[in-house]
């Protein structure tokens, strides 16, 4: 039966449509980058997704989704979100390290199998790991020890001055880096040893205190601390006990101590949970880094190899990082 010509004129422009729209398809192919934080529930680690989502609004093919150990850094759950992010078949992944070790055993081998990349940021892989990513964006956090460390010097005020730094997790590389730098310059770099008198600086017994990145650990610790007469210089590398929903509440008691500075507490990051302490007087310095642009950097960098096969020019991008104090808490940094 022959088809009339109106029919075969709809089946062509048909064709011509359903051609079109594969076309479309394929030129808009859909990149997908998880980010990955030590945990979900942190607002350091929402900034670096929505510095990726900030990046995806610019290119219309990329989608970025958020993932991670629910509650405290856990680097066993880490490595299972992650092993179903590769079964999932994502096209990128943008990583901040818990553990370097098991991480690369249990979850980056099977990425770089599968030809997934990963960018890490905020906390990189060991050295003899870095073959199972293609650069690092963050913090350099030895320096970022150093200056943490250089911070303290201003509040020493007997000799040896008593000094508690608190960190998460045994085997996490960035923390790992910036106790080393902390006691680099308290140390006045001779040493990444654990102090013991040099330069007038002695760590209060039983510290480094651990908090595997727990917020009521982290906090119980700090107010263990404050309840001496003459308490410690504390000295957090991480947001820890600032991060609790409870911290400006229970710290109160401790204000007129923290104001005169008869208690000493340095932190690392500025998120506005933490500003708000410090403008409330319950922190004494705290030291911010870029989450934001570790989340939009990672991204450009990812969707760059994943897109045009450009790999990253550099093996790490080291990022700024900034000082607030109790009086400068609205103009110090911006928090997205």
């Amino acid at each position: 039966m022959q088809l009339t010509h109106k029919v075969q004129r709809f089946i062509v422009i048909a064709i011509g449509l359903i051609s079109l729209l594969v076309m479309s398809q394929n030129a808009y192919a859909s990149i997908t980058i998880a980010v990955v934080g030590k945990t979900k529930n942190d607002s350091f680690y929402e900034q670096s997704f929505k510095g990726c989502v900030h990046f995806a609004r610019r290119h219309v093919d990329l989608t970025c989704i958020y993932d991670g150990a629910d509650d405290y850094q856990d680097f066993r759950t880490q490595s299972l979100v992650i092993n179903d992010l590769l079964s999932q078949k994502v096209d990128g992944l943008l990583i901040s390290t818990t553990d370097s070790d098991f991480l690369v055993s249990r979850s980056l081998k099977k990425a770089k199998q599968l030809n997934i990349p990963v960018i890490t940021f905020d906390s990189d892989l060991l050295e003899a790991h870095k073959s199972y990513r293609l650069a690092y964006v963050g913090t350099d956090n030895f320096s970022f020890g150093v200056a943490l460390g250089e911070a303290a010097k201003a509040f020493k005020s007997s000799e040896p001055q008593q000094i508690c730094i608190q960190t998460g997790h045994h085997s996490t590389p960035n923390l790992d880096k910036r106790m080393n730098g902390v006691r680099y310059a308290l140390s006045e770099h001779s040493s990444i040893e654990p102090l013991k008198g040099e330069h007038g600086w002695i760590e209060f017994e039983r510290c480094p205190l651990y908090t595997m990145g727990k917020r009521d650990d982290a906090l119980s610790q700090l107010l263990a601390l404050m309840q001496y007469e003459k308490p410690p210089i504390f000295l957090a590398v991480a947001g820890f006990a600032q991060f609790h929903p409870k911290y400006i509440t229970k710290l109160a008691p401790y204000r007129e101590k923290v104001s005169s500075e008869k208690a000493v507490i340095i932190s690392a990051d500025t998120e506005e949970i933490q500003l708000r302490a410090l403008e409330s007087r319950l922190s004494t310095i705290n030291i911010g880094q870029n989450p934001f642009e570790m989340g939009r950097k990672g991204a450009e960098l990812l969707y760059h190899a994943i897109k045009l096969g450009k790999m990253p020019s550099q093996d790490s991008y080291y990022l700024d990082f900034h000082y607030c104090n109790q009086e400068n808490t609205r103009s110090c940094t911006v928090n997205y």
